[in-house]
């Protein structure tokens, strides 16, 4: 016979109200989910590739995280700068990738399709073309 427990997890998000120092530029959160974020992530990682240098240089000279929020801070800004430029320029191919990750599992192999006309929009308005490290 099973009996239910009650959970011990906190069922409010926790939300940290300490404010940064005035020292560290504000910036907004992404406001993607997870397969909005996985489907543009080989695009962000060729948009934003000298932030995202800048910000692991900085991350391998002190691993103290207030020493490099400025650096991550531009990558955020650059990460929503293109998400905004495939919503733009590519919104339908866009959201037919990511609403597809999000059906399957986020599995890319069960997406192949809609990937393929993603990345020929990107290629052909953005520029951007996807490749895969080590590949």
């Amino acid at each position: 016979m099973s009996t239910k427990t009650p959970s011990n997890l906190a069922s409010n998000a926790f939300v940290d109200s300490t404010p940064l120092p005035a020292d560290i530029p504000k910036v907004d959160e992404v406001g993607a989910t997870s397969a909005p974020l996985k489907s543009a992530s080989f695009f962000i990682g060729a948009y934003c590739k000298d932030y995202n240098d800048d910000f692991m240089l900085c991350k391998n000279e002190n691993n103290d995280p207030k020493h490099c929020l400025k650096e991550g801070r531009k990558v955020t800004r650059c990460a929503i700068d293109l998400i905004t430029k495939l919503r733009e320029n590519c919104g339908k191919e866009f959201e037919a990738h990511w609403q597809c990750l999000e059906n399957n599992n986020q599995e890319l192999y069960k997406c192949r399709q809609p990937e393929r006309g993603l990345n020929t929009c990107v290629f052909e308005k953005l520029g951007l073309k996807k490749n895969i490290p080590g590949a």
